[in-house]
């Protein structure tokens, strides 16, 4: 059985991973960081353990070559860890979940190159950056301090989660993640659109909720975006402009869905209209000036 084909049979609990809208979520019950809770500026060293590894380990699966057994799976929560280097033996692990501890480096996952799917929400994690992981299909890294979006360059990443009290201000770097499909950036502090591209060619769902996004001019950023069916900008500057609904559409016609609201058919025609007037607009500043006869020289008197 290949690693992909694992992936499949593997079913992560719904509150993992959010498929569609996490704005329906409740903030007060997913927060890692209460409001008023205060952390000492270091931390204890807690290194990962030969223990803690044997209490974590599960899902006993035959390895590559199928010659051999070992367990792929490791969830080792909340052990206020600071180190994970034990972690370079264990190359056969494909899905690992390392949330709400104390890391700041995850470079030891680099020597997994059979990894699917990773959760490090909660710890103090500044970035997110790894070696290129060829399977790695799911990776969720919310509430930490990540600054900024370099160095996430898995080909086969699917879903990536960088929300909640990270630090983003802009996207950069994920134009080559082609079968991206979902992805979450809510409660950062993002005021651009730029860094999409079309190269992104299978992103369908995108939360930016409770970012910094003002001028509705960064919308037509995301039209390069060839199969983005729902968008969230909730609590967004931008959202306070009257005719945000409209413009959205307009510069993104192949929209499902805004924020909470799927599109009627009216207003699909009302930006169907606005989109074609613009277009004859252009066209008409585009047209050269007709030549005008010359009047022929009055002679000299």
């Amino acid at each position: 059985m290949s690693d992909e084909d694992d992936l499949e049979d593997f079913e992560p609990d719904q509150d993992d991973f959010e498929k569609e809208e996490d704005e329906k979520e409740t903030e007060e019950g997913e927060d890692y960081r209460k409001e008023g809770e205060e952390f000492p500026e270091e931390w204890l060293p807690t290194p990962l353990t030969e223990d803690m590894m044997k209490e974590g380990l599960s899902l006993l699966c035959k390895t590559g070559s199928g010659l051999a057994h070992a367990y792929v799976k490791l969830e080792v929560k909340e052990r206020d860890l600071t180190d994970i280097y034990l972690l370079r033996s264990y190359i056969h692990l494909r899905y690992v979940d390392v949330s709400e501890n104390h890391l700041t480096d995850l470079s030891p996952l680099n020597y997994l190159t059979h990894l699917l799917w990773l959760k490090a929400d909660g710890n103090q994690l500044r970035s997110a950056q790894l070696n290129e992981l060829p399977y790695l299909q799911i990776a969720s890294f919310a509430y930490n301090q990540i600054t900024d979006t370099e160095g996430i360059s898995h080909p086969r990443l699917e879903t990536l989660n960088l929300k909640a009290q990270n630090m983003l201000k802009k996207v950069e770097s994920l134009e080559d993640l082609s079968n991206l499909t979902t992805l979450h950036l809510r409660d950062n502090q993002i005021d651009t659109l730029s860094g999409f591209s079309r190269e992104m060619k299978s992103l369908q769902y995108l939360n930016l909720r409770g970012n910094m996004v003002a001028n509705l001019g960064e919308l037509a950023k995301l039209r390069d975006l060839p199969k983005l069916r729902a968008l969230v900008l909730l609590d967004n500057p931008c959202t306070e402009e009257t005719n945000y609904r409209q413009e959205a559409l307009v510069q993104m016609p192949y929209l499902e869905r805004l924020d909470k609201e799927f599109y009627e058919e009216e207003e699909r025609a009302e930006a169907d209209e606005i989109r074609q007037s613009l277009k004859e607009d252009k066209e008409k500043e585009q047209e050269p000036e007709p030549e005008r006869d010359l009047e022929p020289e009055q002679s000299l008197i």
